[in-house]
This record gives C-alpha cells, sequence and structure tokens, in this order.
C-alpha cells in the first residue's frame, strides 16, 4: 500500500473528508485530505480547490486547498484489474415506472411544454466488501480516457465515477467545454452510423451551450461534431471554444451553464421542472459537476479550472452500491429503447464492481 493509500485509510478511520482523482489519459492519482471535518460551501466561485456540487441547490460544496494536504502518486493499476467482486442487482426504479416516464415526457414534447429533457433512474448493487484503493485503481484500469475519482465527506458521502464529459476547462482567459450527448453500444463494426433522434439530440445540446455563452465570453468557435468512444459506449461529441471577458466571469458561467442541457433538458426552467415532479427520486450528486477550481492541484499554477460533469457514477452506504443512469428524451424516444441506453450506461459502474 503506498502513502497515498495509507492516508486515505487513516482519514477513513477519522472520518475526515478526501477526494481522490485521475484525470482523463494522466498517469498520476492525486489526493486532497482536508484537515477538518467541516463542510465548507463556495461564496463567490474565486476560491481554490475541489468542487464538489449536486443537480439541484443553491449551496455548491468544495474541499479547500488552503485546508488540505495534497498526495500525488503514480498510476499502477494492472493488479487490480482481473480481481473479482460479486454483487446482486435490485433496480430502485423498475423498466415499467421507468418507461412510463419516457412516454409522459414524450407527450408533454409533443404538447410543446419542452423540447427535450433528460430522465434518469437508479439501481442498488450489494458490495460486501468495497476497497477504495482496488476501486480506484480498477477504474484506471478500465476508463482510461474518463475522469476517474472517489469523493468522501462526513456529511455527504461517499461517491466514486468515470464521467467521459468535461464540464467546463479554463486557462487564464481561454475557456473550453463540449457538448455530448447521442448514445450507441459500441460493437466490433468499425462504422458508426447516427439517426436522426440522436443528431437532433447532440445539436440541442450544442444551441444550448452556445446561447448560454452568449454575452459572458467573445469568440466562440464550435467544432464539427464527432464520434467518440467512453468505456463500451460511443457518443457524439462537439468541442467549443472561448475567450472569456473577465476571470471573474466563471460563476456567472457555470451558473449558466449548469445544469447542462446534457442531463437536464431544453428549455431548462421547465424541463428541469419535469424532473424534480416526475423522476421519482433525488439525484442528489448525480449530474452535477466537480474537479478542480482556479487551481491545477498538482502544479499549484492559478487562474486554471477544470470540471466535469458527474456521469456514469455511484454512492456508497456501507455494503451497497447505488448506481445512477440516466438518457435524453426527445419528440422521437421510445421508452423501451431508452430504458436499454441505461442499462448500457449502467455497465461502466457494473464493471467495476462485478
Amino acid at each position: 500500500m503506498t502513502d497515498l493509500f495509507i492516508k486515505v485509510k487513516t482519514h477513513q478511520e477519522q472520518q475526515l473528508p478526501f477526494v481522490l482523482f485521475c484525470k482523463p489519459d494522466s498517469d498520476r492519482i492525486v489526493g486532497v485530505f482536508q484537515k477538518n471535518d467541516h463542510l465548507y460551501f463556495l461564496e463567490n466561485f474565486e476560491e481554490k480547490g475541489f468542487v464538489f456540487a449536486p443537480f439541484d441547490t443553491e449551496e455548491v460544496p468544495f474541499i479547500p486547498l488552503e485546508h488540505s494536504d495534497v498526495y500525488v502518486d503514480s498510476v499502477n493499476s494492472s493488479d487490480y484489474f482481473l480481481k473479482k467482486k460479486t454483487s446482486t442487482i435490485n433496480s430502485a426504479i423498475s423498466n415499467d415506472f421507468f418507461e412510463d416516464l419516457v412516454a409522459k415526457a414524450v407527450k408533454a414534447i409533443k404538447e410543446n411544454k419542452f423540447s427535450k429533457v433528460v430522465l434518469s433512474r437508479k439501481e442498488e448493487i450489494a458490495i460486501p466488501d468495497f476497497d477504495v484503493e482496488i476501486t480506484m485503481n480498477k477504474m484506471i484500469s478500465l476508463y482510461p480516457n474518463a475522469f476517474k475519482y472517489c469523493f468522501f465527506h462526513p456529511k455527504i458521502g461517499t461517491w466514486l465515477g468515470a464521467t467521459p464529459e468535461q464540464f467546463l476547462k479554463t486557462n487564464g482567459n481561454t475557456l473550453k467545454t463540449v457538448a455530448l450527448a447521442g448514445t450507441q453500444l459500441a460493437t466490433s463494426s468499425k462504422t458508426i452510423i447516427w439517426n436522426d433522434k440522436e443528431k437532433i439530440e447532440q445539436q440541442l445540446v450544442t444551441d444550448f451551450i452556445v446561447s448560454s455563452l452568449e454575452g459572458l465570453v467573445k469568440e466562440i468557435t464550435i467544432s464539427s461534431p464527432y464520434s467518440v468512444k467512453a468505456g463500451n459506449l460511443w457518443h457524439i461529441k462537439t468541442d467549443v471554444l472561448a475567450q472569456l471577458k473577465s476571470k471573474k466571469s466563471i460563476k456567472k458561467i457555470i451558473l449558466a451553464l449548469h445544469p447542462t442541457s446534457a442531463v437536464c433538458g431544453l428549455p431548462k426552467k421547465e424541463s428541469k421542472e419535469f424532473i424534480l415532479q416526475n423522476e421519482g427520486y433525488n439525484r442528489e450528486y448525480y449530474s452535477g459537476f466537480l474537479g478542480e477550481l482556479n487551481i491545477d492541484i498538482v502544479t499549484f499554477r492559478t487562474l486554471q479550472t477544470d470540471l466535469f460533469v458527474n456521469l456514469r457514477c455511484m454512492k456508497i452506504i456501507k455494503n451497497k452500491a447505488t448506481l445512477f443512469v440516466g438518457c435524453g428524451i426527445t419528440k422521437d424516444s421510445n421508452p423501451v429503447d431508452e430504458y436499454m441506453e441505461t442499462v448500457n450506461k449502467s455497465m461502466t459502474m457494473k464493471n467495476i464492481i462485478n
């Protein structure tokens, strides 16, 4: 066991907050270990530290760098890839409920209440002996292109995930973000064909980002859509690049974008209301955002923010893991197909535990 995971074990025993993360294609695991158990919230978004924001709240928790120790370790996950665990699965929201929910959303879209909504469900999996070190290293082995993390706070709980979606990234005055939508199960075929429903969904996400950024940034550049693989799935991705008008505009930009149409819908207000009234459970930190705010925690370079959307994630409570999965619904959505999309997405976390 390395110094990093010895520190994890000590913090777990003392019930102190910490986060481990490994960026896409990185060979380093970073640990941020808070020295007290206080729950800090952002006040002006000029703070420096690791942010862990929920889907629906005005308060954004974070681990402040000024009250934390930082450990950096090299990735060495080959020994953990083959370790197996057994688990049992219980769908907390049944396929019948979810398919009915999708049908209700499609009806609302056709009645022009909104143009898109992202619906989600959760599953519960028994995990008799959850281990942070094994699970973190297995995520790194399986999903090198994702943002992998394990977050713990005694007032929030234990969360971990491997998300494929960047929320936003800044370096000085340069801002980068992405539109990620459309889902297709990876097969042996080298040809990726997207249907109109998926192309429209992707365009809606791109349009939302661009319209949200207008007035807050300048010189917006948009790439052509392209296919990108994330674990066992393909998605459509568009890169968006812009220049900040002010270094202090990051708060307005984050609040304008969150929750993105990739996890909420369009228009944001109406689709979010539909989610909160009909989804049947509290998303908590699923589909929120997380990552480094105003600093690169390894190099300590300021004016750098690197945030991700909290997708492909789960919450650990004692010997149980709760998995969260969702999909975008448009007027052309088929309830059975959408449920199967969530099943495919759930494999990202199931592969880590099973």
